[in-house]
């Protein structure tokens, strides 16, 4: 399977497909490296949720910015509750969470926009980052899905706020980023109880001691197909935030002390 990321700075890869269908559109996932965090966060840490130096926080997002050449006033970011709320943002909506976590959009996950120069922003340690784009309407939208929103179809919450919005899903192309893989993740009975049988045959290999492997990446692939979307319009990373140490942050690797990379969409005019 080709890698639909392509490392383009040390200190993002971008979604290169979407990029030569519309040389406008923003799209992509940041790695570890490019900013001035100390360790345990070093050294690109965007996420103002974790207790590292908050004026660092600041510093590595407006190196991002300027490398992405759009203003960090544009960005907006949710606040990522482990929910699937999806908010319909606009112009109003810029610079909510870009530079205190309190300002973020409450209570969402996911966020969708037919407004052109916001940076939809969202943020990631081996949770599951969801890009979505119509060629059609030229609306987009990003999603954070740990298992809770996963199981829980953020995905497909994301495929019916568009729809709401006049997006086909037919037309709807959809990239799943990087995120931690099956054979990383291994979780208890707790968390499988909540897969829908359909989809566990697919997602989930036994492992040990009464526990199981979860494809996180595989269980959103089923449902979006279950939410209309065609496969071949459906692009999965290869890479994995827990093995991939030099690239990203990862929150069971690192054991909850550690970063956040930013997944980021957007169209300028």
């Amino acid at each position: 399977m080709s890698e639909v990321f392509h490392q383009k700075d040390t200190s993002f890869l971008q979604i290169e497909k979407w990029h030569q269908l519309n040389k406008k559109l923003i799209a992509g996932f940041t790695t570890r490296n490019g900013g001035v965090s100390d360790p345990p966060f070093q050294s690109l840490n965007l996420g103002l949720h974790v207790p590292d130096n908050q004026e660092k926080i600041i510093k590595n997002r407006e190196l991002l910015a300027k490398r992405l050449n759009i203003p960090l006033e544009n960005w907006v970011s949710g606040e990522q509750v482990h929910g699937t709320t999806v908010r319909m943002i606009n112009s109003d909506d810029k610079g909510k969470g870009t530079r205190d976590y309190f300002s973020s959009v409450q209570g969402v996950d996911g966020l969708i926009t037919n407004e052109k120069n916001i940076l939809c922003t969202a943020f990631f340690a081996d949770c599951v980052p969801l890009f979505f784009y119509d060629p059609v309407t030229e609306i987009i939208g990003i999603a954070h899905a740990g298992w809770k929103g996963t199981v829980n179809e953020m995905a497909g919450s994301m495929v019916q706020a568009m729809k709401d919005q006049g997006v086909n899903e037919s037309n709807l192309l959809v990239v799943i980023g990087p995120s931690i893989s099956q054979e990383m993740y291994e979780v208890d009975e707790k968390v499988i109880d909540n897969i829908k049988d359909k989809y566990r045959q697919k997602c989930v290999k036994p492992s040990k001691n009464n526990r199981y492997l979860l494809d996180l990446k595989k269980l959103n692939v089923e449902i979006l197909l279950q939410s209309g979307v065609l496969r071949h319009n459906i692009d999965v990373t290869n890479y994995c935030t827990f093995k991939d140490e030099s690239l990203f942050f990862s929150h069971r690797r690192d054991k909850g002390k550690t970063g956040r990379m930013l997944g980021f969409l957007g169209i300028i005019s």
